[in-house]
């Protein structure tokens, strides 16, 4: 008989998201990003969008009941190390995945507030927003909003580096036991700044990473695969603050190898090969 020697385990992260038929965020993206970093992926479909390079043009949400059975059957089943949370559309899928990850008792949940494409296609409603913060930032182990998303959870502008970090405090304060708050929108010369903040039980802590800004038309995907990122790195037993350096790397290095290609007549993909 054939001796297959130790049993190996996986690191498992489960992508709640919507599907991008043209293949560069969503579902797709995180994916392609949990194998990039030999992790497991599972997903659950909230929303199937019609969508390529030049944007998002229709958006059908998955039935109440399917999303449910989804969870129910994965969460029952595989477990997870991690949950990388994406599009969910509307209230009641909100209120649906939370109830479920709480059920299942999940760790480490990353969440991508997503609330708009980058042709301004309103990818969460506006009664939802209220959900999102009230059900779903308290269960996070760390939000990742971009500047255009945090400005709509604060209801107030962000113009500096200095705006950039007291946003960061006032979105800890909501719940979430970290905040990454991505600067890649913000005018800040040739770097992208990300700036995070954590509580340790005594005071706030901030950290401040920065890459070289890449001028590319290829940029899609970015905040899919950058959260994506730091959902795997946690799964296999990272802290927070080294999966959110490596997937500060990886997502550099991603959108630089994107740069090199030419896809659609749009805003192209990241690339997510190592």
């Amino acid at each position: 008989m054939l001796n297959l020697g130790e049993v190996k385990i996986y690191s498992r992260v489960l992508s709640i998201a919507g599907s991008d038929s043209g293949g560069g965020a969503g579902i797709q993206a995180d994916l392609k990003t949990f194998h990039e970093f030999k992790c497991y992926g599972a997903s659950v479909i909230t929303a199937i969008t019609s969508q390529n390079t030049m944007g998002v043009f229709n958006i059908q949400e998955i039935s109440q009941n399917s999303i449910a059975t989804q969870l129910e059957c994965v969460l029952s089943d595989i477990g997870f190390d991690s949950v990388k949370i994406g599009m969910l559309f509307t209230d009641d899928i909100i209120k649906i995945v939370a109830e479920k990850l709480v059920k299942f008792k999940c760790k480490n949940i990353v969440l991508d507030p997503v609330i708009l494409s980058k042709n301004n296609f309103k990818l969460l409603k506006d009664d939802a927003l209220n959900s999102l913060l009230n059900d779903l930032l308290p269960l996070a182990e760390i939000l990742t909003p971009n500047l255009p998303e945090a400005e709509i959870l604060l209801s107030r502008k962000i113009s500096s580096l200095k705006d950039m970090e007291n946003a960061a405090i006032d979105l800890l304060l909501l719940g979430p036991r970290a905040v990454i708050l991505k600067g890649g929108h913000f005018e800040n010369g040739n770097k992208s700044s990300d700036c995070m903040a954590t509580y340790d039980g005594n005071k706030v802590n901030i950290i401040w990473l920065e890459s070289e800004k890449i001028v590319t038309n290829n940029s899609h995907g970015t905040g899919c695969t950058f959260s994506a990122a730091i959902a795997a790195n946690l799964a296999k037993g990272m802290d927070r603050e080294t999966s959110f350096q490596i997937a500060k790397n990886y997502i550099s290095k991603s959108i630089m190898r994107g740069s090199r290609y030419k896809i659609g007549n749009g805003i192209g993909p990241v690339c997510h090969f190592s």
